[in-house]
C-alpha cells in the first residue's frame, strides 16, 4: 500500500510542544545515562538544547549538533539502559525535526525519545517489560491535547524497530484512543 506523502500543516508552537513533551520523556531517564558516564554531559545538553527550542529558541544548527552529540553518547556507553538514555535525549532535540510529510516514519520524532526512555527503564530492571508499559502509561498521560492532536496528523506508527519500535507503536495506540 502506497503512503499518502502530501503536506502536513505544523506551526512552530506545534513543533515546539512535540519537543517539549520529547524533552520531558528523555528527562524521565538521563540518570541513567549518568550513573553509566558521569562526566559526559552530551545527553543532558541535547535536553537543555530540546528545553530552550520548546520555550521560543530557534531550530537551528546548535540544536541538530546536540542531537548528533547525544547519539555519539549512546554509542560511548556502557550499559544498554544508558545507550537508551542517551537516545531519548538525541530524540528530545530530534523531536524539533518533524517533517510536515504524511509519513508514518514521521511518527518516531514524535514518540522516539518516550520510546527510547520506555526502553531504558526496562533494561535497567532488567529487561522487565511492565516497567516499559507503566514508563508509556505515565508518558501517555502527559502527552498535551496539541501534542495528541499533531500525533494524529500522521499515519499511525509503522511496523519493525525491534522493541523500541514496538514501544512506540504501544505510545502510539495509546495516544490515538
Amino acid at each position: 500500500m502506497e503512503e499518502d506523502v502530501s503536506g502536513i500543516v505544523l506551526s512552530k508552537q506545534d513543533l515546539r510542544e512535540v519537543t517539549a513533551f520529547a524533552a520531558v520523556c528523555a528527562e524521565a531517564v538521563l540518570t541513567l545515562f549518568e550513573a553509566d558516564r558521569p562526566d559526559d554531559s552530551r545527553p543532558r545538553d541535547a535536553i537543555g538544547a530540546a528545553w530552550e527550542f520548546a520555550r521560543g529558541g530557534e531550530r537551528g544548527k546548535a540544536l541538530r549538533d546536540m542531537a548528533w552529540a547525544a547519539l555519539r553518547a549512546a554509542k560511548d556507553a556502557k550499559s544498554p539502559a544508558a545507550c537508551e538514555a542517551a537516545r531519548a535525549a538525541m530524540a528530545s532535540a530530534g523531536a524539533a525535526y518533524l517533517h510536515p510529510l504524511a509519513k508514518a516514519t514521521q511518527v518516531k520524532h514524535i514518540l522516539g525519545a518516550g520510546a527510547h526512555a520506555a526502553r531504558a527503564a526496562e533494561l535497567a530492571a532488567g529487561d522487565d517489560r511492565s516497567v516499559g508499559a507503566g514508563h508509556v502509561e505515565r508518558m501517555a498521560q502527559r502527552a498535551t491535547p496539541v501534542v495528541v492532536d499533531v500525533l494524529e496528523r500522521f499515519p499511525v506508527a509503522p511496523a519493525g524497530g525491534g522493541r523500541v519500535g514496538e514501544l512506540i507503536r504501544v505510545l502510539d495506540a495509546r495516544l490515538r484512543r
